[in-house]
């Protein structure tokens, strides 16, 4: 199989993203839908940061149960290090873009329905804020998987490459509902044309990754894109507990993120036992 022909295929994993997108088109869903839909995202992004976490850490076990422990030590530190900018590097952001609205000048708020106008664009500009971080993260993680792929390709594997394809590609039709569930939430309804970007930033980067991966095999640029997607996904999970907090329907939004942890689990569950 020619390189053009694997960089199709993974374009192909990553093109299913755009799957779950159209969710956010729901017109003015009910508070207890948005409450759940915002919960099962948390329960699919908690699925995939434990997934990202295992094949990060995978690299430094094996390295010492072989001990050897300069390569598990270098694994280790740049898996941390992707950790630590994935998550904390966004909390700096959102610190540094709040000082920035705070210093904008002030607006006036108008009389009645246009302060509360204000306000829900604010909401809807938070909401549009975590979905943007969600896809980044969920295409960091597929930049990870295009590396996988392509690594195999150029290993000769070409039957291990295309079952690859078919796992990540199965697992990202899930994270593309994981990416709008913020604005589902907040109950914004995005144009096609912003959906359209999401699913770029979130699947366009398998396509990226493949073509690489068919050309650099490095086991240490695999751990620190995981780090940085797990990272990542970890402030994005943080978030979303926030909004389902201020939902206030503790009772549904546990059965949801139970449900979302058990599509996630139940899609592996599947793929391994297809011998994907």
């Amino acid at each position: 199989m020619s390189g053009p022909q694997i960089a199709l295929l993974g374009a192909v994993a990553g093109v299913t993203v755009f799957l779950g997108l159209p969710v956010a088109r729901l017109r003015r869903p009910a508070p207890r839908l948005r409450a759940a839909l915002n919960a099962v995202a948390i329960g699919v992004l908690l699925f995939l940061l434990w997934d990202i976490l295992g094949a990060a850490w995978e690299p430094t076990d094996e390295a010492l149960s072989a001990h050897h422990w300069g390569t598990a030590a270098q694994n280790g530190l740049v898996l941390a290090a992707g950790l630590a900018v994935g998550l904390l590097g966004l909390v700096r952001y959102e610190r540094w873009a709040a000082r920035r609205n705070a210093a904008a000048p002030p607006r006036s708020p108008g009389p009645g329905a246009a302060a509360a106008t204000e306000r829900a664009v604010g909401a809807r500009s938070h909401a549009a804020g975590l979905a943007l971080m969600i896809a980044t993260g969920i295409g960091l993680h597929n930049f990870a998987e295009g590396l996988a792929i392509g690594n195999s390709a150029a290993q000769g594997d070409i039957s291990l490459a295309v079952l690859l394809v078919i796992g990540f590609g199965l697992h990202n039709a899930t994270e593309g509902f994981g990416i709008v569930a913020p604005l589902a939430a907040a109950g914004e309804r995005p144009s096609w044309g912003g959906l359209a970007v999401l699913g770029v930033i979130a699947g366009g980067p398998t396509f990226v990754g493949t073509l690489i991966g068919q050309r650099v095999v490095d086991e240490t640029v695999g751990v620190a894109f995981l780090g940085l997607a797990a990272g990542s996904i970890l402030y994005v999970v943080i978030e979303l507990l926030a909004v389902a907090r201020r939902a206030g329907a503790k009772e549904l939004t546990a059965w949801m993120i139970l449900l979302g942890l058990l599509l996630g689990f139940g899609t592996d569950a599947v793929l391994v036992a297809a011998g994907v």
